[in-house]
C-alpha cells in the first residue's frame, strides 16, 4: 500500500484527521504527523517551512501522497517543490502569509494574542471562524486550546515568512485543491488561485468553512480518495 502523509493546520493536531486516518488505512499506509512543537512532537528548532518540509519529508522513505491542511498546505507545496511526491491534496490553503505586509503582520499578531490571553482564550475566540457547526467547532476549540506558545510561534513565522506565489507553476505532480465553501479564513478566491496557478490542478468547492475536512468529513473524504484512486490508477496503467 502506497503512503499517505497528513499535515493539520497551525491550530491543529494530528487529531484533526481522526475523519480521515480509518477511511484512508483500508487502502494506504497513514501517518498523520503532529508538527515539531505539536501533541507530543519537541519543540521546532527552526521556524520557516523549507525546514518544515524537510521534516516531513524524513516520515517516509519512499514518495507519498502528501495532504495538507491549510498550514499544513503550504509545508505540503514546499515538500512538493523539494522533494519526489506522489501527489499534492491543499485542503482550505494558501501560498503562505507572506504575501504582503500586512498579511505577515497578522499573522504575528496571532502570538502576540496568543501569549496575552493562553491557548484556553485564544481557542475560544478562533474557533467559530473555523467552522459555523457547534460540534466541529466545539472540537477545533478543544485542539486549538492544546496549542503550546513554541509550536505556535514557530509556525506563524514560517507562514509569515513564505509567499510560494512565484513557485507554484513549478509544481509537476497531480493537484487536488479542496476548499469549504463556507471559509472564512484562507477563502476560496485563495484556493482557486492555488488551482488555476498549479499546472494540471483541479479545484472541489465542498460544504463546511476552514476545517471542512472535519465538518463534512464524508464529502471531503469522498474526494479525496477519487482523487487518489486516480493518481493510483495512472501510476499502475
Amino acid at each position: 500500500m502506497t503512503p499517505v502523509l497528513l499535515l493539520h493546520g497551525i491550530g491543529g493536531s494530528s487529531a484533526s484527521f481522526e475523519s480521515q486516518v480509518d477511511v484512508l488505512a483500508e487502502r494506504h499506509r497513514v501517518v498523520a504527523w503532529d508538527a515539531p512543537g505539536y501533541g507530543d512532537s519537541p519543540d521546532p528548532e527552526r521556524a520557516d517551512i523549507a525546514w518544515y518540509a524537510e521534516r516531513a519529508a524524513r516520515i517516509f522513505d519512499e514518495p507519498a501522497h502528501v495532504v495538507g491542511v491549510s498550514w499544513g498546505g503550504v509545508i505540503a507545496t514546499r515538500l512538493a517543490l523539494e522533494n519526489p511526491v506522489l501527489s499534492l491534496t491543499l485542503a482550505d490553503s494558501t501560498r503562505g502569509s507572506g504575501t504582503s505586509a500586512a498579511a505577515a503582520a497578522r499573522m504575528r499578531a496571532r502570538v502576540d494574542e496568543l501569549t496575552e490571553v493562553g491557548a484556553a482564550e485564544f481557542a475560544r475566540r478562533r474557533a467559530p471562524r473555523l467552522s459555523s457547526d457547534p460540534a466541529t467547532r466545539a472540537k477545533v476549540e478543544a485542539t486549538m486550546a492544546r496549542v503550546r506558545l513554541a509550536g505556535y510561534r514557530a509556525a506563524a513565522e514560517s507562514m509569515a515568512t513564505t509567499d510560494h506565489g512565484p513557485l507554484l507553476g513549478r509544481i509537476s505532480v497531480p493537484t487536488l485543491v479542496v476548499v469549504g465553501a463556507d471559509d472564512q479564513v484562507t477563502g476560496v478566491e485563495e484556493s482557486r488561485l492555488l488551482a488555476r496557478e498549479i499546472p494540471g490542478a483541479r479545484l472541489r468547492v465542498i460544504g463546511g468553512g476552514h476545517a471542512a475536512n472535519q465538518e463534512c468529513p464524508g464529502e471531503f473524504n469522498e474526494v479525496l480518495l477519487e482523487f487518489l484512486s486516480e493518481v493510483e490508477a495512472a501510476r499502475c496503467a
